[in-house]
């Protein structure tokens, strides 16, 4: 464990190093401030609507169902460029030999690069937290489904993680990894929209697929076993793949 946070600490710490880390921070916190901004803005116009039927939307549903989505869309296209440089660099720069047979595992290693990324969205997340403590300001909200939306952010975006990192492991251009990696993830995010005319088997097959769906309990407040179950082995076979990839480069 030692080993895993020595590295993840490295790695988040060179994300600072040049300006990327903080534009990327910057962009993620003034677009999602924008959005929310708007949202809100939406749902108090529907409530004024509304309040001559003694009723207005709910303020989860009318408020943060939408941030939490366009979040997971901006997300979407930013972690493929927090993972694109995490072994294309250290193999343009030939550090990865170095890596490689310093005295670590290369689960270890592959294991410390995936926390520092995590650790990048989570300070990119962190600051989100003001929209709701503005809303509950002035307006009771429930925390159950707010926990539940940053859980299934957290899980769609490592599973973005491990697509991004093993295309990372499979070149040195980072640019190329970037692009790979967000091709990937829309495919797998776009997968569901041909579900319905794929028949029965093959649709239900395509609608498992999809991240976007097995994130729809948690944004309604829900934990449910097979989305989490679906998160870990989408990360899962991402990272053992990555493994694979790396050990290759190992024996070359």
């Amino acid at each position: 464990m030692r080993n895993i946070w020595t590295i993840a600490k490295r790695d988040f710490k060179s994300y600072f190093t040049s300006p990327i880390g903080y534009i990327i921070i910057a962009l993620f916190m003034v677009i999602t401030a924008k959005m929310f901004n708007a949202t809100l803005g939406a749902y108090i116009d529907r409530s004024a609507m509304f309040q001559a039927y003694g009723k207005g939307p709910n303020i989860h549903e009318g408020i943060f169902r939408p941030v939490f989505g366009n979040m997971n869309v901006i997300l979407l296209f930013v972690v493929p460029f927090i993972t694109m440089r995490l072994f294309a660099e250290e193999k343009k720069q030939h550090t990865l030999e170095l890596l490689i047979t310093a005295p670590i595992t290369m689960l270890e290693i592959i294991f410390g690069k995936f926390l520092s990324s995590v650790l990048v969205v989570l300070a990119m997340l962190l600051p989100t937290l003001v929209y709701p403590l503005v809303v509950m300001s002035t307006a009771s909200l429930e925390i159950g489904p707010i926990f539940t939306s940053y859980l299934g952010t957290l899980l769609l975006s490592t599973s973005y993680m491990s697509l991004g990192i093993l295309y990372s492991a499979m070149t040195d251009n980072q640019i190329i990894a970037a692009a790979l990696g967000l091709f990937s993830i829309l495919f797998f995010w776009l997968i569901s929209w041909g579900a319905q005319a794929a028949g029965p088997v093959w649709g239900d097959v395509m609608q498992y697929a999809s991240l976007i769906t097995h994130f729809e309990n948690f944004s309604q407040g829900v934990i449910s076993t097979p989305d989490i179950i679906y998160y870990i082995s989408f990360i899962g076979i991402g990272l053992f793949l990555t493994h694979r990839t790396l050990d290759s480069y190992r024996w070359r």
